[in-house]
């Protein structure tokens, strides 16, 4: 077996993504997919943390479009991601690999506080560690919480898993002239306004010199591959 390329990743879903082609809600056989896929990752060697977002089930930007205020409908929104982690800290278990969600919010009949010491002790015992609550803070997204958590916990890149296969010009499925990026740096990207990850996404990434990699999880065994630097995808670095 291949030795993976990294040894600490944080691995960035979208929450749409655990609906499947129900478009709302959890869709228990994309979960166990998922779950499939993080579990064969960490089985490369690879110490995995998850973050998830919750826009299958609340977007805060629009709640808040409909009379909540903004404020309220991101703690919605975070509130959701948590909602993510425990139904795929369920399904890993329940496949036979430990995990643990940690969040943002202080809610310990649910689950653990986030703390640096707690995802290192976990990472350090073979759990995936899923990180829920986003930042704790309304008004960022979790591609940024994605990369906050990735400096803090000292991770080596940022595995950002999408329907596509990487960074394209325009949207792919509404323009057959776009152009795949197979890399770029984080001022280009910026630069270029490209809807794959939030501008402070990555401009955190550019202030602390870490990696993103855009990738599609709609095959399975894509974790895995980009892990072993056999993947295909838009390296956004430097």
């Amino acid at each position: 077996m291949t030795d993976p390329v990294y040894r600490r990743v944080v691995i960035k879903l979208s929450g749409e993504y655990l609906a499947g082609q129900q478009g709302f809600g959890i869709d228990q056989p994309t979960v166990d997919r998922v779950a499939d896929d993080l579990i064969a990752a960490r089985h490369l060697g690879t110490e995995v943390a998850v973050v998830i977002g919750g826009g299958n089930m609340v977007r805060g930007v629009e709640v808040s479009s409909r009379g909540v205020s903004r404020t309220t409908g991101d703690t919605m929104g975070m509130l959701a991601t948590v909602m993510n982690c425990l139904a795929l800290e369920a399904a890993i278990e329940r496949k036979g690999t430990p995990a643990r969600t940690l969040s943002a919010f202080v809610m310990p009949e649910i689950s653990e506080l986030f703390t640096r010491a707690a995802t290192h002790k976990y990472l350090a015992e073979g759990r995936i560690v899923l990180l829920g609550g986003g930042t704790g803070n309304p008004f960022f997204t979790t591609d940024t919480t994605a990369v906050l958590r990735a400096a803090e916990i000292g991770a080596e890149v940022v595995l950002k898993a999408t329907n596509v296969d990487g960074v394209y010009s325009a949207d792919p499925k509404k323009d057959p002239t776009a152009t795949r990026f197979d890399r770029l740096t984080h001022s280009q990207a910026i630069e270029g306004g490209y809807k794959v990850m939030d501008a402070t996404a990555f401009a955190l990434a550019r202030e602390t010199s870490l990696p993103i990699i855009v990738f599609s999880i709609a095959e399975p065994g894509s974790i895995g591959a980009i892990l072993r630097g056999v993947g295909h995808g838009t390296i956004v670095a430097g």
